[in-house]
């Protein structure tokens, strides 16, 4: 068999063994060990060993469990409900308003947060019945819900763009900066499309009933349960993108801050304590079996002339630079239907993303289209995680075919997001050019 082939043939099988069930982590390493041991020998499993060392020993990741556990003590000590009640007493006279408000908590979440999972259950337990309750469209619902509670892959503080920075060495202040301007974009397209649908049909999102609304003394007051995470955001994210510290150790403080607000709420107890730790324990465990997997395949890859492949046929590529990206685009989008956006990050954006800079895209740019695109796939039928999050806590008679349709609008809304990056980059990249001073 040619040796050109080899690459190949390791995502055929990788593809195999998660067609068949084989978690994504261990299918990853099973195809390296696999060809590193028959082609070279036992000799060459001490680069898989290397390999794994080098993704391991990086202090910026210690940023992940960090950020997720702020998430989870966050989640659990109701700084969701404090949130979705004051955005709700504010915007529920506005048609669409519960909407609205499902969309903007959803944005504040990812800047709470950054872990996905919450987004889209707390919004699920929270604002998916009131919405309900309130005669709105239950695509329009369902959607809302699923595509406000992504934006946490996108609006820093970002697990995913940690991750990615640690990867390709793109400034994850930079990333988190322009995550801002992505998640801001996308956002607007929400509250448009909402807005818009409610213009045109008045059952398609009612305003509330007169005597539903909050008085203006219950607005301020509700303001209340924004304030200590709004100063916890500004904090973390201000301390980032200033250069006052990294990423790990804004994480660090994240953590502590939540943790504090738990105590100042008198919500906080030691249950919540031990099952973020557990729950935290068991996210960064996936994440850390998934880049050992990732950083054997990708060494092996490497080793047999995969990436060299790539790039010759990218570089010999009919329509040049815009054509590869595009091909690329394609490429992320359609692996977001099947992996989850870590595992993506490990295998593709190593190959793909130093492709895109040679051709003279800027690294940071093509993170962020790439953030984009790994969005998309959490809305991707036919196994988008988001799907699965909000089908686990929908009410009963919401079927999954319902949830996948109720999916795709807010989907074509990311391919637009997308598009428009594309067309006009300085729509994300003027934050961090300012923040860095690029």
């Amino acid at each position: 068999m040619s040796s050109d082939l080899y690459p190949l043939l390791m995502f055929v099988l990788l593809f195999v063994l998660l067609a068949v069930g084989v978690p994504i982590a261990f299918s990853l390493a099973a195809v390296s060990i696999v060809f590193a041991y028959f082609l070279w020998g036992w000799g060459a499993l001490n680069l898989l060993v290397s390999a794994t060392w080098g993704s391991m020993n990086n202090f910026v990741i210690v940023a992940v469990p960090l950020f997720i556990y702020m998430a989870y003590i966050l989640q659990k000590t109701n700084v969701v409900a404090d949130l979705y009640d004051t955005i709700f007493k504010w915007s529920g006279g506005l048609r669409g308003g519960l909407a609205i408000a499902t969309v903007i908590v959803g944005a504040i979440l990812g800047a709470v947060s950054g872990v996905v999972a919450a987004g889209v259950i707390g919004l699920g337990l929270i604002g998916l019945p009131q919405m309900l309750k309130h005669g709105y469209n239950k695509k329009l619902a369902l959607g809302c819900v699923l595509g406000g509670g992504t934006l946490g892959q996108l609006i820093p503080p970002s697990t995913n763009m940690v991750l990615y920075g640690c990867v390709t060495g793109v400034s994850i202040g930079g990333l988190f900066a322009g995550g801002l301007c992505a998640g801001g974009l996308l956002a607007v397209l929400y509250i448009g499309y909402v807005l818009i649908g409610a213009l045109f049909n008045k059952d398609f999102a009612p305003a509330l009933p007169l005597e539903e609304r909050a008085s203006w003394g219950e607005k301020f007051r509700s303001l209340w349960g924004v304030a200590l995470p709004a100063l916890l955001i500004a904090i973390v994210l201000g301390s980032i993108l200033n250069g006052v510290a990294t990423p790990t150790e804004a994480a660090a403080f994240g953590a502590a801050g939540a943790i504090l607000i738990g105590l100042l709420n008198r919500r906080l107890t030691w249950d919540i304590v031990w099952s973020s730790c557990y729950e935290t324990l068991s996210i960064t465990a996936m994440v850390g079996w998934t880049m050992i997997g990732a950083s054997a395949f990708g060494s092996v890859f490497s080793g047999l002339g995969g990436n060299s492949i790539i790039a010759d046929m990218a570089m010999s590529m009919p329509g040049g630079a815009t054509m590869v990206f595009f091909v690329s685009a394609a490429f992320i989008f359609f692996l977001g239907m099947f992996l989850e956006p870590g595992a993506i990050i490990f295998l593709a954006v190593p190959i793909l993303a130093p492709i895109l800079s040679q051709l003279g895209y800027d690294p940071l740019w093509v993170g962020l289209v790439f953030n984009v695109l790994l969005q998309c796939g959490y809305l991707s039928p036919p196994f988008g995680f988001s799907l699965f999050y909000l089908k686990g806590c929908a009410p009963n008679d919401v079927d999954i075919m319902e949830i996948y349709r109720a999916a795709l609008p807010f989907l074509a809304l990311q391919v637009v997001s997308v598009v428009l990056i594309f067309l006009f980059p300085n729509l994300v990249l003027w934050l961090p050019r300012l923040a860095m001073g690029r």
